[in-house]
C-alpha cells in the first residue's frame, strides 16, 4: 500500500463556483474584508472601537527604559481594558476562522477547542515579546516561532492543538489586512524594479537548476528536478505544489521539495535580516532580497518587518509579485512536459489551456490588491489622511495577531527530526543547495543594480 501511495503523482484540481467560499485563499479575503469593514466602520462613525489587543511595552527593572521615569512593570500593563481586548480579539478570530473552517469540510467545534489553547499560547508569547530586552532584540513573531519549534522538537506539539494549526490561513488573512497599509503609490513606484527582481531573476534560476540538475548531475526523474527548480526560485510549498502537479511528479518529489524549503525558509528567514543588520545593508535592498529568495510569503512577511517598515513593505511587494508568476510557471512546466513525451506524464490528458494560469494563482493577492486601491483611491481621497490612518492603526493588531498566530502554528508544525527524514542526501539535495545558493548571489546582484542608486534612482516610498 505504501509503495503505490509513494509513487502516487499529484493532480491538478479544476474550478467550481463553490471554490469562491470554500478554499482558502477565498476565505482568507472574506475574513479580511469583513474585519476591515467593521474596524472603518466604527472608526469613521466613532460609535464604537474595534481593534485589536495590544500589549504595551513593559520591563523588570525600569534601567531597561530609555525614561526611568516613564518605566511600567507587567502589572501596569495587564488592565481590565487589555482584557476586554483580548476578549474581543479572540471572538473575532474564534469566528471568522471556526466558520471558515467548517466551510471546508473541517469540524469547527474540534478546532474551536484547539484554537482557545492556540490564542492562548500566542497571548503569553505576544506578552513575554513585549518586555523591553526581548522587544530590543527581536519582533514579536521571532519569539512566536521560536516557541513553536522549542514545543514541536522537544516535548512534541500535541494532537489535541493541531486543528488550529492554519498556517496559511492565518499568513493570508493577516497578508489581506496589511494590503491596506500598503499604499497603491508604493506599488506603483515599486512596481518595475519588483518586475525586474521577481520576474528577471526567476525564470534564470529555474533554468540554470533545470540545466544542472539534468546535464550537470544528470538526474533522470525529471519532475523531481523541476518541482525543486520551482519551490526554491518562486516561493517553496505553493510553487512545489503547482509544478509538482503540473509535471505530474510523485509525492515523494513534492515531499521533498517541500520538506527543503521549509527547512531551509526557518533558517534564511531568521538568520538574514541578522546578516543584513550586521554588514549594514540598506533596508530597501535587504528587504528585497528576502523578498527574492526566502521561498515562504509568510517567512518573507516576517523577515522583512525585522528591516523595518521599508523593508518589510518592499519585501512584502517583491514576493506579491513573485507569487503571480505560479501560475506561468505551471502553464510552462505542464506543457513542456505534455509536448516532451517523458514517461512520467503519462495519463495526464491533453495539452493544458491558458485556465491553468487563473488554476494557480494565488487568489489572496487580488485582496492584497483590492484592499490597497480602496485605501488608497477611495478612504484617503473621501475622509482625508488622518481618518485612514486611524482606521488603519485600527487593522494594524489585527494583522499583527494573524501573523503571530501563523508564526507559532509554522513553529508547531517544524519537526527538524521529522523534516531531514524527508530529505534524500544525494543528488537532489546538491541541487537544491547549488540552486538556493545560485539565487542568493543573483538575486543580491540584481537587487543592487536596480536599488543602489548607481544606475536608476531610487524610488521614495511612503511609510
Amino acid at each position: 500500500m505504501s509503495e503505490r501511495n509513494d509513487n502516487e503523482v499529484v493532480v491538478a484540481g479544476s474550478f467550481k463556483i463553490s471554490d469562491l467560499w470554500r478554499k482558502e485563499d477565498w476565505l482568507s479575503i472574506w475574513i479580511a474584508f469583513i474585519i476591515t469593514a467593521v474596524a472603518a466602520v466604527g472608526a469613521l462613525t466613532g460609535a464604537f472601537d474595534f481593534s485589536g489587543a495590544k500589549f504595551g511595552s513593559w520591563a523588570f527593572s525600569a534601567s531597561e527604559f530609555a525614561d526611568p521615569a516613564k518605566a511600567r512593570g507587567a502589572a501596569d500593563v495587564l488592565t481590565m481594558a487589555l482584557a476586554g481586548k483580548l476578549a474581543l480579539t479572540f471572538t473575532v478570530f474564534a469566528l471568522f476562522f471556526a466558520v471558515a473552517n467548517r466551510l471546508e469540510g473541517h469540524r469547527a467545534l474540534r478546532f474551536l477547542a484547539a484554537f482557545a489553547g492556540m490564542f492562548a499560547l500566542v497571548s503569553v508569547v505576544r506578552f513575554l515579546s513585549a518586555e523591553a530586552t526581548c522587544r530590543h532584540y527581536l519582533e514579536y513573531a521571532f519569539w512566536a516561532l521560536l516557541l513553536g519549534l522549542v514545543v514541536s522538537n522537544t516535548v512534541k506539539t500535541p494532537q489535541w492543538l493541531r486543528p488550529a494549526l492554519r498556517t496559511e490561513l492565518y499568513i493570508k488573512t493577516g497578508l489581506v489586512l496589511l494590503g491596506a497599509q500598503v499604499l497603491f503609490s508604493n506599488i506603483q513606484k515599486f512596481g518595475l524594479y519588483g518586475l525586474g527582481i521577481a520576474w528577471g531573476v526567476t525564470p534564470v534560476v529555474i533554468v540554470f537548476m533545470w540545466w544542472y540538475g539534468v546535464r550537470v548531475l544528470k538526474m533522470s526523474n525529471q519532475p523531481l528536478v523541476i518541482t525543486v527548480a520551482a519551490a526554491t526560485s518562486v516561493c517553496g510549498t505553493s510553487a512545489a505544489i503547482a509544478a509538482a502537479a503540473a509535471a505530474r511528479a510523485k509525492k515523494t518529489d513534492l515531499a521533498f521539495a517541500v520538506g527543503s524549503s521549509l527547512i531551509f525558509t526557518v533558517i534564511m528567514m531568521v538568520g538574514m535580516p541578522f546578516f543584513i543588520k550586521a554588514i549594514h545593508i540598506d533596508p530597501m535592498i535587504g528587504g528585497a532580497w528576502i523578498g527574492g529568495t526566502v521561498d515562504s510569503t509568510g517567512a518573507v512577511v516576517l523577515a522583512g518587518q525585522a528591516l523595518g517598515d521599508v523593508g518589510g513593505q518592499v519585501a512584502a511587494l517583491v514576493k506579491m509579485i513573485q507569487n503571480v508568476l505560479i501560475g506561468f510557471v505551471a502553464l510552462g512546466i505542464a506543457i513542456f512536459f505534455s509536448r516532451s513525451g517523458s514517461t512520467t506524464t503519462a495519463g495526464g490528458g491533453g495539452r493544458p489551456g491558458v485556465g491553468e494560469i487563473w488554476q494557480r494563482f494565488p487568489k489572496f493577492i487580488l485582496g492584497f490588491i483590492a484592499a490597497s486601491f480602496v485605501f488608497s483611491f477611495v478612504m484617503q481621497p473621501v475622509f482625508g489622511v488622518d481618518a485612514t490612518n486611524g482606521v488603519i492603526g485600527r487593522l494594524k493588531e489585527f494583522q499583527n495577531w494573524a501573523f503571530a498566530l501563523a508564526f507559532t502554528s509554522i513553529g508547531l508544525e517544524t519537526n527538524f527530526k521529522e523534516l531531514c527524514s524527508q530529505v534524500q542526501g544525494g543528488k537532489p539535495f546538491h541541487l537544491y543547495i547549488v540552486g538556493q545558493l545560485f539565487n542568493l548571489v543573483l538575486t543580491f546582484a540584481v537587487v543592487w543594480l536596480l536599488l543602489s542608486g548607481r544606475l536608476f534612482p531610487v524610488p521614495v516610498l511612503a511609510a
